[in-house]
């Protein structure tokens, strides 16, 4: 449920409480739980002032844009988390801006990312996207990898000097039980885990399911609607980031 509060300050303060609740309904510690700030389609200004507030992490889809948000808050000391479709054309710049990649879905695109981790000196945190699938089982087509490949790739990621694997990101389906979802997420990720333990990550949960995925272990969640209210302009994606196709994290 997103709660409709007016001021930043209140919706940011809204969403943590959230955040809280649901890490001490699972027996959990809210500080194990990281917001991210999904500020696609928001102006820097936007940015800036929930960084006023103490918000660290934000993330976009778009690699321009990012670029753009990057420069104008430059002096401000955010960590930024690129959420959307990744093309490799544009992996060189987003790795150079040092941004968390939490869309890897194939190992061309982690390679290229590598190449500039390795450049500089400084290796590409990556998420692998894997895609849950439809409220039927097939297929998203929005991004990600299938489940049944995921070990294979999360070896060959982790193979890369260039890139630190940090775990598994994921949108729940469309019209699909979250819950369900978010449990098969959670059983994949512990899968990685047992083969490359620094992948102890899970980027899971939005705006609307936030509690569920904190209840299946998401360590990072991607909240942009209840942060920042309705979009300003139309976006192709879905309200989340999720960062890919038709449905990006919100």
């Amino acid at each position: 449920m997103i709660v409709a509060v007016s001021t930043p300050a209140d919706r940011l303060q809204a969403v943590r409480a959230r955040i809280a609740a649901a890490a001490r309904a699972a027996g959990r510690d809210p500080a194990s739980v990281t917001l991210l700030a999904v500020s696609k389609t928001w102006p820097a200004a936007a940015v800036r002032e929930l960084a006023a507030l103490g918000q660290a992490d934000f993330g976009e889809n778009r690699a321009q844009e990012l670029s753009a948000k990057a420069a104008e808050l430059a002096d401000a000391p955010l960590r930024w988390h690129f959420v959307g479709q990744l093309q490799r054309n544009k992996a060189a710049a987003v790795a150079r801006l040092g941004a968390v990649v939490h869309s890897v879905d194939r190992l061309p695109l982690a390679r290229a990312l590598a190449r500039v981790g390795a450049e500089r000196g400084r290796p590409v945190e990556v998420f692998l996207q894997v895609d849950l699938g439809g409220p039927e089982g097939e297929l998203a087509a929005r991004g990600g990898v299938d489940p049944a490949a995921v070990p294979a790739l999360a070896d060959a990621v982790a193979a890369e000097e260039g890139v630190v694997l940090r775990g598994l990101m994921a949108v729940a389906p469309r019209g699909g039980d979250p819950a369900a979802a978010f449990a098969r997420l959670a059983a994949l990720a512990e899968r990685v885990r047992a083969d490359h333990p620094r992948a102890r990550e899970l980027s899971a949960g939005m705006s609307a399911d936030l509690e569920t995925a904190v209840a299946a272990g998401s360590t990072l969640v991607r909240v942009g609607t209840a942060l920042f209210g309705q979009r300003p302009l139309p976006s192709p994606e879905d309200e989340s980031h999720q960062s890919h196709g038709p449905q990006q994290p919100g």
